[in-house]
């Protein structure tokens, strides 16, 4: 590894110490990794996410005090820069898509082999999503094929108007604004404003989030 390359500083949150310990002895025998701290709880995981700032949180689903997910909302809450990858024995499709909705950036069983970790770790932090044994180039497609398994529920409207559920749907399909606008014969300005108004609705910033939340909520009809 070239010596003006940072390390990647990972932060371990699981409440079985002996995990933990093989875990780190895992990571700092790669020589781009560096282990900067523990946790044995979801407090202890915010605390030491604030304290260190990680790149990495490798973050127990099934934890005391503060489960995984309660965790990573506060997290998202905070704004925190660490990417989070979810270390689980095992998950619920629904579980595994709020996770993503809500921030987490990959989700690794803890039965994989420990190649597949670091793969995720990698391909986590050059931005890409991770889930299972493989890395995920289009988050908003997978989970759709996801949440189509789901059990159906009514959708909640959000105070979503007509025109705003079906712009939505095509934020979910990829379209930019000006495709958007040409599909609804609108302007831009319009489009933008339909957006400033779901977003404010939703309580979510980017198009990301609000895709997800789309998908997680059961918000359109087809996704």
């Amino acid at each position: 590894m070239d010596n003006n390359t940072s390390k990647i500083r990972i932060l371990i949150a699981d409440d079985h110490a002996i995990f933990r310990d093989g875990l780190r002895r895992l990571l700092e025998s790669e020589p781009e990794f560096e282990v900067v701290g523990e946790a044995a709880d979801g407090v202890e995981a915010i605390a030491q996410t604030q304290q260190m700032r990680p790149d990495i949180l490798l973050l127990d689903l099934a934890m005391p005090r503060m489960p995984g997910l309660e965790t990573l909302r506060e997290l998202a809450a905070q704004h925190t820069e660490a990417r989070v990858i979810l270390l689980t024995a095992a998950v619920e499709n629904r579980q595994m898509v709020e996770a993503l909705q809500i921030g987490a950036r990959g989700v690794v069983m803890k039965e994989a082999a420990t190649q597949i970790l670091l793969k995720a770790i990698r391909a986590v932090m050059s931005g890409q999503y991770w889930v299972g044994r493989e890395p995920v180039a289009d988050l908003a497609q997978y989970l759709r094929a996801h949440a189509a398994g789901q059990q159906n529920t009514k959708a909640k409207s959000y105070g979503l108007t007509r025109r705003e559920i079906e712009i939505l749907s095509t934020i979910v399909s990829g379209l930019s604004n000006k495709e958007i606008a040409q599909k609804f014969s609108l302007s831009e300005d319009t489009v933008k404003h339909h957006l400033t108004n779901i977003f404010d609705k939703l309580g979510v910033s980017s198009r990301l989030e609000l895709a997800l939340f789309a998908i997680n909520n059961r918000l359109i009809e087809t996704v």
